[in-house]
């Protein structure tokens, strides 16, 4: 099976896009290789829910694809957006159970599937792949505690003015890479006061809204006062 793409102007394999798989050799490679399929998804369309029995890694190959978890009262909380190399579903190599999340495609999207039993046969024998893993694990765990630190301690206003100087580029510019809809799920604010805030930041000259994915920072001192 070919999981040839473009990375980098370079040709590499699907495998080869994770980092958790650097520093394989070819032959280590095609072991991963071995046990490793392709699925392609629509936008919008569920690479797998919560609920699921979670036995494979999952890693985007091309596409871009929404993180999420749901409330017991239904509400959506948007946790990260992954795109092409991030992989997802790595806590069933681990924790046997259900999966904890739903994995929604935010546009059309090629997912190479690792069948998780073989895979940890494989970290037992090269333990490189079991320490990147786990350094990735940690990574996204600090995200995740930043992030409930926010909701926890941060008014609605100050979790967004954090949010934009957290994703603005060195020219204080933020292109969006999910639905506003999403960023509001992900803050932890309804889509209605989501809009109303940047609206107010608008208004009072410290941000400009350009479309529905762009935010220009014009004040960035005012926007930190905030935080």
């Amino acid at each position: 099976m070919d999981f040839s793409c473009k990375h980098n102007g370079k040709e590499q394999n699907c495998i080869q896009l994770v980092p958790i798989f650097c520093g394989l050799n070819n032959e280590e490679m095609r072991e991963v290789g071995n046990i490793t399929y392709s699925k392609s998804f629509q936008k919008g369309e569920m690479i797998y829910m919560a609920g699921e029995k979670g036995d494979k890694l999952f890693i985007i190959h091309r596409g871009k694809v929404k993180i999420s978890r749901i409330s017991e009262t239904g509400r959506e909380q948007a946790i990260r957006v992954l795109g092409p190399g991030d992989f997802m579903g790595e806590l069933s190599l681990f924790v046997h159970g259900l999966l904890p999340d739903n994995a929604q495609a935010l546009e059309d999207t090629e997912v190479c599937i690792v069948d998780g039993k073989r895979l940890k046969d494989l970290m037992l024998k090269y333990s490189t792949i079991a320490v990147k893993i786990l350094e990735e694990m940690g990574a996204r765990l600090n995200k995740a505690e930043n992030l409930i630190e926010k909701l926890g301690l941060y008014g609605a206003e100050a979790r967004l003015a954090r949010t934009i100087l957290d994703l603005a580029d060195d020219e204080g510019k933020v292109v969006l890479n999910i639905s506003k809809q999403d960023l509001a799920s992900h803050i932890g604010m309804a889509q209605e006061t989501l809009s109303r805030k940047l609206s107010y930041f608008q208004d009072m000259g410290w941000i400009k809204l350009e479309g529905q994915r762009k935010i220009i920072i014009l004040d960035r001192d005012s926007i930190a006062s905030l935080t």
